[in-house]
């Protein structure tokens, strides 16, 4: 082995390491940035769970609304998964320092899974390309919401763009591969893997080009294939499409429960028996008193956090919220993003002190606005279209409830409203004993 051969799967094993390590970190730095969400117990049947998972992660029973964008998007993800089954073999390949090590393993299998995997790229590649040019060209309103101006643009593009550029590299790698394999050169002749249906397409492209010339273009475009999936996978957890994971836990923990139920508070109802009963108060007079609803996302559940940390920013809870669409201030989309961004920005402070510090700002008021909150009308329609039964509602309800129950911050109607409930028992200002005069005849 010459010492060029030995410095190449060293420096490979060197960088594979060193990719896998800095995406354990950040997972694990997401994983226990969601851990400082309160405590909640998700029950119900696995069945169930798992059946949400296989249609809504897995089959994206909801993007099939509207079949067209659903197959493209269907074609992207299983060109994210299957497609990179091919990885394996280039690990290995760079580690050991072998080349097309499963050939002479699978025989003609080999042959048929690459242009399997050729066809599948050609497919993604295209689909990225309308995708691009739905997002430039064509007027859709919730791609072209002000929700996502700044990064959130320029982070469906540089996703949609890499796609591209590692399609491309991979049928100009094979493409490069089999030429020099028909001409004997070296390694390449080793183990033959016959002619790829897409890739020898671009044989014209590079025929005049020497052997070395093709040797260099091979091994580039390996090199850049590999470190862009490596890349890829270092970037995928800082940006949105860290759903591409997430989506499945966030399937299997959807609420099961009768859309649109809203959960009762215990503290509540305990304060008022308190108040009914003051005989059952504690003596002492330490009351435990938490925090009503949500201030800030360590106020939020777990589930709440996941949520927001799986949100795609699609957009289609705003196309679909009712709120959003008369004009209002309030966009489930944007929720979920600000309740992530306050998330890793408290995320990063517990990870460099090791704990919590205040640092004068919330999640409500300061990223979400009470205008934004009130807007809502609890109708479930954001959960109903989200792909993955997402909840903005739930977020939405817990900060309501802190701007209620906290600051007394509510609407001069919704004050009025409040006040007939608890004098009479409903929402009207009437006593509760002429409630029935209406049937009585006159």
């Amino acid at each position: 082995m010459t010492i060029l051969s030995l410095v190449e799967p060293l420096l490979f094993t060197g960088l594979t390491i060193l990719a896998v390590s800095l995406v354990a970190k950040r997972g694990k730095t997401i994983f226990n940035t969601i851990k400082l969400g309160r405590s909640e117990n998700i029950s119900g049947p696995k069945i169930e769970r798992w059946k949400n998972v296989l249609l809504l992660a897995f089959g994206q029973r909801k993007m099939f609304r509207k079949p067209g964008v659903a197959l493209l998007h269907l074609i992207v993800y299983a060109g994210f998964i299957i497609i990179n089954v091919e990885i394996i073999e280039i690990i290995l390949d760079g580690i050991l320092g072998q080349h097309r090590l499963f050939a002479p393993i699978l025989g003609s299998a080999y042959s048929l899974l690459i242009n399997a995997f050729e066809t599948l790229a050609v497919l993604v590649f295209l689909a990225c390309s309308v995708f691009i040019i739905r997002r430039n060209l064509k007027s859709i309103a919730r791609l072209q919401s002000t929700d996502l101006n700044g990064w959130p643009r320029k982070d469906a593009f540089i996703i949609l763009g890499t796609e591209l550029l590692l399609m491309s590299l991979f049928l100009v790698m094979n493409a490069s591969d089999t030429l020099l394999q028909q001409r004997g050169h070296l390694a390449y002749s080793q183990h033959l893997t016959g002619n790829f249906w897409i890739s020898s397409m671009l044989h014209p492209l590079f025929v005049s080009f020497t052997n070395e010339t093709l040797v260099v273009l091979e091994r580039t475009t390996w090199w850049l294939h590999i470190l862009g999936i490596y890349a890829f996978l270092n970037y995928l957890p800082h940006s949105k499409h860290l759903h591409i994971i997430l989506a499945f836990p966030s399937a299997y923990f959807a609420k099961l429960e009768p859309s649109g139920k809203m959960e009762n508070m215990p503290a509540i109802q305990q304060e008022v028996i308190y108040a009914m009963q003051p005989e059952l108060a504690p003596t002492d007079g330490h009351v435990n008193s938490p925090r009503f609803g949500a201030r800030d996302v360590m106020d939020l559940s777990w589930k709440n956090l996941l949520d927001a940390y799986s949100c795609t920013e699609c957009g289609r809870c705003s196309s679909a919220c009712p709120a959003n669409q008369t004009g209002k201030l309030l966009s489930p989309r944007k929720i979920m993003m600000a309740t992530r961004d306050r998330l890793e920005e408290v995320g990063k402070v517990v990870a460099s002190n090791s704990t919590w510090k205040e640092d004068g700002r919330s999640l409500l008021h300061d990223f979400i606005t009470v205008e934004e909150i009130n807007a809502c009308t609890t109708c479930h329609a954001c959960v109903q279209e989200c792909p993955v039964s997402l909840s903005p509602l739930d977020i939405i309800l817990q900060l309501r409830r802190n701007l209620v129950m906290e600051e007394s911050n509510t609407p001069a109607e919704w004050a009025t409203l409040f006040g007939n409930i608890e004098n009479n028992f409903a929402p009207w200002k009437f006593n509760p004993e002429d409630r029935e005069k209406w049937i009585q005849p006159t």
